[in-house]
């Protein structure tokens, strides 16, 4: 057991460290962005989590389900994908009622944004540190760290979706690598939680996953695309979502 905590702790440490040095970009942001500009990080951002939304999220979801056929493949899919969109739509509920005294417009939405980049990072850590877990008990660590590495890869555009974005609203690029660092501080802790409870995590994951996906897709909706929609913003979409597509397919 010793071993795979170890194993788990290295593995999602790893991808927790590559979505710090993707947030990291908001600290070389020096002026204010220009509008344009703007909208190219808000469209680029909205593809990233649009990307991953589909290949790092619903579709293991659907795999999954369909592996283990105790569901048809499309349920948790569509039912985790509206109880995050639900769950993000209270959030968004609440924040607005805050809004009305303390919470301005842009911490809202760095708030939302935060949230379902977490949400997704969750699972991603659980898929980690499952897979450390287990090579400690059948001896293939090289699965595991490829998974490892195609999730870190993977999650350095991830957090400079969410810093690049909270650094244009607030102005404050340590601020907005604050908030991308701690938007993957959950992979190690629930890489680590989920080796002591590793059957039930596994038979939740398709949930789980689907739940972050509704999450993303709601503030993508709902706060980033109005934002970037234009040009610029165009363009950043589809280079955001060509690049975490690319990611995906290619690593798996």
């Amino acid at each position: 057991m010793l071993l795979a905590f170890r194993r788990a702790a290295l593995g999602t440490g790893f991808i927790f460290l590559m979505t710090t040095f993707g947030a990291a970009i908001a600290l070389f942001l020096r002026d204010e962005p220009q509008p344009r500009f703007q909208k190219s990080l808000l469209g680029f951002a909205s593809g990233v989590m649009t990307a991953a939304s589909v290949w790092s999220l619903l579709i293991p979801a659907i795999e999954q389900t369909a592996a283990e056929g105790r569901f048809p493949a499309w349920l948790p899919a569509a039912l985790g994908t509206l109880l995050g969109a639900a769950f993000l739509s209270a959030l968004d509920a609440l924040t607005l009622r805050l809004g009305q005294d303390s919470l301005s417009a842009s911490r809202r939405q760095a708030l939302l944004l935060v949230t379902a980049i977490t949400l997704h990072n969750i699972p991603e850590g659980m898929a980690v540190g499952l897979a450390c877990a287990l090579s400690a008990q059948t001896g293939n660590a090289a699965g595991a760290a490829a998974l490892a590495l195609g999730i870190g890869i993977q999650n350095f555009p991830e957090g400079a979706a969410v810093s690049l974005p909270v650094r244009q609203e607030c102005g404050n690029g340590a601020r907005a690598f604050l908030c991308g660092a701690l938007s993957g501080a959950v992979e190690p802790l629930f890489g680590l939680l989920v080796v002591g409870a590793a059957a039930l995590a596994r038979t939740l994951m398709p949930w789980l996953l689907s739940f972050a996906a509704g999450a993303m897709l709601y503030v993508v909706v709902g706060e980033l695309v109005p934002q970037a929609h234009g040009p610029a913003g165009n363009r950043g979409f589809l280079a955001g979502f060509l690049l975490m597509m690319t990611l995906d397919v290619a690593l798996g």
